[in-house]
């Protein structure tokens, strides 16, 4: 028996997790932020088409932070094969575009070498989709899309103070 799991002079690549598509099928999960000015009053919400929601506050905030707080909640609270579907790039780019990475490569510093905004939500978050099986597809906001404006519309109730308080509930 040694102090160690592992050799820590074993230099091979930590096993990622499997690659290969879930049998599950991709369930659809729509976010969105919003925020009373910007900084201000702001509010989150997710929803899964037909099923549950969630939706929660925070003052003072920014829409940015409303934006990744909506995808936190539903990552850590919802099981299975996700979809998630945002109107932010922020949030959708730095998965497609792996700026994460690039963030951990340089200890938490973006491309102009200046630490990078709201890591108390981006490093769980990161941390969550390591171990998930989740992908990100952009909408345009305000485009009339469903679920997309239901998303925006929980949002904006909680930020005016009228949200799920992050208790997830049934459709």
């Amino acid at each position: 028996m040694t102090l160690f799991d592992t050799d820590p002079f074993d230099d091979t690549p930590d096993e990622q997790p499997d690659p290969t598509p879930s049998n599950q099928p991709r369930r659809l999960v729509y976010t969105d932020g919003a925020c009373q000015g910007n900084p201000g009053p702001g509010g989150w919400g997710w929803v899964m088409p037909g099923e549950l929601w969630s939706s929660g506050a925070e003052n003072p905030s920014t829409n940015q932070r409303m934006e990744l707080q909506a995808v936190l909640h539903a990552v850590t609270n919802l099981d299975g094969p996700l979809e998630i579907v945002s109107d932010s790039t922020y949030v959708v780019n730095c998965f497609k575009d792996q700026w994460w990475k690039g963030w951990e490569r340089r200890g938490w510093k973006n491309s102009q070498k200046k630490e990078v905004a709201n890591q108390d939500l981006w490093k769980p978050l990161i941390a969550a989709y390591k171990v998930s099986d989740v992908t990100f597809r952009w909408v345009k906001g305000h485009s009339g899309d469903e679920w997309n404006e239901i998303a925006d519309q929980l949002a904006v109730e909680a930020a005016a103070g009228n949200g799920a308080d992050g208790e997830v509930r049934t459709s």
